[in-house]
């Protein structure tokens, strides 16, 4: 069966990092006979170059009919004077939002090899194999009303609205059990439900949802103390679930305990496990075009979209079988060389893809 995947490279560093990962999924297609058929669409700051809209009404279609989409990275400081609702960062919003892809995974995973490159002391690290399960379409960055407005007194005030809804909670809450279910059973659901009322609808909720999961243990933590855990002691969590803005902020944290935000992809899943899926990391500009980018976190992002939205367990595994083998054959790009020699974002894809051909042969 074909399965047709979206590709939006976006600015910055997107369209050279994809265009590694895209050697690796045609490398899948020669040595393991998968099959799809791959609709390239613009999004973010090549968006507005080319229709006017950081989403145009093209690549939301194309995103639509697709069965999953492997996006890379958008924005860029020529796009900052652009009036909001045109920059880049609202195309991604929007895509989010318009296909409801209210589930957002972001491992944070160390591989074995890169234990040194961690801020944090190896002991505290190595080992740590961790999801934070992250609400994606409502919370704070969406509620209404919201603005600036000027006060009798002349002064302004900004104000933003969190809201969340009961049905809101409840269906990420599930995604957040459905996944500790397949890990280690054990899942912490983060809030500040001793200051903020939605939060207190938040853990009731939670709390409702977890008597469908008798063999999951729950756990809750406020914010604060979480975010403090996590640099404590970071492998005492398995998964982790949390609401938009919570989560934006500690999964960014859990990614550098790992050591580099370029190792580490995400997915972003509507109820039917369709989903986007990207690398954390931003556009990079400063780095755009010299080719210094690493690829393995979109690389990786691709074996979440094999697993995830298309079923394909086993090419995922050889994905990240083939990364691991890279790394053990010493090849760093800058992020993650520790003032080493490094390679290049093109040597870093195409050493994947060699030792995926040594899978397929053996």
């Amino acid at each position: 069966m074909t399965r047709k995947i979206a590709v939006l490279a976006g600015d910055g560093i997107g369209p050279e990092i994809m265009n590694s990962t895209l050697g690796v999924l045609e490398c899948l297609q020669q040595e393991f006979g998968f099959s799809a058929e791959l609709e390239h669409a613009a999004i973010g700051g090549a968006g507005y170059d080319q229709h006017g809209q950081p989403l145009p009404e093209p690549t939301l279609a194309i995103c639509q009919q697709a069965d999953a989409i492997l996006f890379g990275a958008i924005g860029g400081p020529q796009y900052e004077g652009l009036d909001r609702e045109l920059r880049p960062e609202k195309g991604l919003l929007k895509l989010r939002s318009s296909l409801s892809l209210f589930s957002n995974l972001r491992p944070a995973i160390l591989y074995p090899q890169l234990a040194d490159a961690s801020s944090l002391k190896s002991e505290l690290v190595a080992g740590l194999d961790l999801m934070i399960v992250r609400e994606l379409t409502g919370g704070i960055y969406f509620g209404e009303p919201r603005g600036i407005r000027e006060l009798e007194n002349g002064e302004r005030e900004g104000f933003n609205t969190l809201v969340y809804a009961e049905h809101e909670i409840e269906r990420i809450a599930r995604s957040a059990f459905d996944i500790a279910m397949l890990r280690d059973r054990r899942l912490c659901s983060v809030d500040k439900a001793n200051v903020l009322e939605v939060s207190e609808l938040w853990r009731e909720v939670v709390c409702r949802v977890a008597a469908d999961y008798p063999d999951v243990e729950l756990s809750h933590l406020y914010v604060d103390n979480a975010s403090m855990q996590l640099v404590r002691e970071p492998k005492q969590f398995d998964v982790m679930v949390t609401s938009n803005l919570f989560g934006d902020i500690l999964s960014d944290t859990a990614a550098m305990l790992t050591g580099s935000i370029g190792m580490l992809p995400s997915a972003s899943l509507d109820v039917n496990a369709k989903g986007m899926y990207e690398p954390i990391h931003g556009s990079a500009p400063d780095i755009a075009g010299k080719g210094l980018a690493n690829p393995l976190a979109t690389i990786l992002s691709l074996a979440m979209l094999l697993r995830y939205s298309l079923g394909e367990l086993a090419l995922a595994d050889h994905i990240e079988a083939a990364v691991g083998e890279v790394l053990d054959q010493g090849l760093r790009t800058a992020d993650i060389a520790a003032g080493g020699d490094s390679v290049g974002t093109t040597e870093m894809g195409m050493a994947v893809v060699a030792a995926l051909r040594r899978a397929a042969d053996r």
